[in-house]
């Protein structure tokens, strides 16, 4: 499958598995979980609307206005069942920090959701109904509501409402039964979630204006880069060309992204086609950046013209990374996260976290054999900008280690999604250590009159290639004559000068 083809495959792919702030349900059937029947509806972080008037059988309502909208939500029968009438069918909502008011204890400590005769004989709750209690913070919540079949009908309709969201949280959505007869029954239709200031769901809003803000800032260092790349065009060497690569896909991703954004705020159905535009020119910068760093360190371009025979392993180390982080990426932005069962995710997020520990293991064997060889040839000044590029390699990589503890202990400990608001961070300091790393690169690379200096030569090369060991392999020559030992005497202090001279020349040019 060639590279261009795959973002169509995706794209075609992951048509089917679409969801945003509009959540639609195509013949989604219950399932059984303890003593109901469920089906999951969604769940978002919405912020609360200003005070003021609502209606919540309003067709239209305040631009400013936090809610959640039910239109044409139908459910499906089979006919063999169509003869009697049945339970209600009924949607509930409910605030993460109410979750403890749905369901209900019976008798053993087992927790049941429907309500039993015996809890029916209790007097609290009613039997074949979703057991549920008042909210401690407000009374008016959770909100349950349902319809029932009538004899003969196949088709039964929820009512289109609007609830009015005035508390800041995470709000869930669930549709249940405790009917075994409507085992078989479908749900159709769809839920409008919104925002005061769009569409775009709670934990990701945040992240318009960050994708906002970082274009601006890959805006401001292409401007700086390409103004310095102008005026020394002649100094320009293979590696600042790759670096003017990567600089262009950060621009291209964090546009990207940010339209995105913009688009899905404003219709509440995300964008695919931008979407997939936007991971993947960020797949591609990934790719590009890692493989230019790991051939830096090699020396590419720098103190060798090529990478031998370790070009195909590059490329095809690259290749690989580029096809796992795209399928990872599409999966994850594209499709609804939430519903990815942690062993789908693992499977997806294993392979890039396995190459990219290659990358760093190949990246820091290769800086160390040529920090070596540069010490052994003393070409100082190129020593020195690979020290500097290896520290601050050597600071991301810690950086980065410290923030996946940190994201692990984040996610374990927020199970329910109760920290939402802060969610936005994590994918943003991803972006941010990036863009620092690649700034330092540029530092250390920028474009000037002396550029050539951190470039590869012949000369430069062929010291920097020769091995020691080969010194062996020379045939010792025959005992001289004592006059010819007399004439070399005096030349090794030629020799020496001659080495010091060169060696002078060598920090002046370089």
């Amino acid at each position: 499958m060639s590279v261009i083809s795959i973002p169509c495959f995706l794209l075609f792919f992951m048509s089917f598995i679409v969801e945003g702030s509009v959540h639609e349900y195509r013949g989604d059937r219950f399932v059984a979980k303890g003593n109901a029947f469920v089906v999951h509806g969604g769940n978002e972080g919405i912020y609360s609307s200003p005070a003021g008037n609502f209606n919540e059988t309003a067709e239209m309502t305040s631009n400013r206005d936090s809610f959640i909208r039910f239109e044409k939500i139908t459910f499906r029968r089979s006919e063999e069942f169509s003869n009697i009438s049945s339970g209600p069918i009924q949607a509930v909502i409910f605030e993460v920090e109410d979750r403890e008011t749905i369901g209900g204890s019976a008798y053993g400590g087992q927790r049941a959701i429907c309500c039993t005769g015996d809890l029916a004989k209790l007097g609290v709750c009613s039997q074949g109904e979703i057991i549920h209690r008042p909210s401690m913070n407000d009374p008016n919540w959770p909100h349950v509501f349902g319809v029932s079949f009538e004899v003969d009908e196949l088709v039964a309709t929820l009512r289109s409402r609007s609830i009015q969201i005035t508390k800041t949280g995470m709000y869930n959505l669930y549709f249940m039964h405790c009917d075994p007869n409507l085992k078989d029954v479908v749900v159709e239709g769809k839920t409008i979630w919104k925002n005061p200031t769009g569409y775009l769901p709670g934990r990701m809003a945040p992240l318009m204006n960050f994708y906002g803000f970082m274009s601006l800032a890959f805006v401001l260092l292409g401007v700086l880069w390409f103004y310095q790349y102008a005026r020394f065009w002649k100094e320009v060497f293979p590696l600042l060309n790759c670096i003017t690569m990567v600089i262009t896909l950060g621009m291209f991703e964090m546009a990207f992204w940010y339209f995105d954004y913009v688009e899905f705020n404003e219709t509440g159905v995300r964008p695919t086609g931008i979407t997939i535009w936007a991971v993947t020119f960020g797949a591609i910068k990934r790719t590009v950046a890692r493989l230019i760093i790991l051939m830096v360190s090699m020396g590419y371009g720098v103190v060798r013209p090529t990478l031998g025979g370790l070009t195909s392993k590059v490329i095809m180390l690259g290749m690989t990374f580029f096809l796992a982080s795209e399928v990872l990426e599409i999966v994850e932005n594209v499709g609804a996260v939430s519903d990815l069962s942690g062993k789908a995710r693992l499977f997806l997020v294993l392979p890039v976290a396995i190459l990219d520990a290659f990358f760093i293991l190949w990246i820091f064997k290769s800086l160390s054999a040529t920090l070596n060889k540069l010490q052994a040839r003393r070409m100082m000044v190129k020593l020195d900008i690979y020290r500097k590029f290896t520290n601050a390699l050597a600071v991301g990589v810690v950086v980065s280690v410290g923030w996946i503890c940190y994201e692990l202990y984040y996610k374990s400990n927020d199970i329910y999604n109760e920290q939402w608001q802060d969610a936005w961070i994590i994918p943003a300091f991803w972006h941010i250590l990036s863009y620092s790393l690649l700034c330092m690169i540029c530092a250390l690379w920028a474009p000037s009159q002396n550029s050539m200096r951190y470039a590869y030569s012949d000369d430069a090369a062929e010291e920097f290639d020769r091995d020691e060991s080969s010194l062996t392999l020379i045939k010792p020559a025959a005992m001289p004559s004592k006059d010819v030992r007399i004439a070399t005497e005096a030349r090794p202090v030629q020799s020496n000068n001659s080495s010091s001279n060169d060696d002078v020349e060598e920090d002046k040019t370089e």
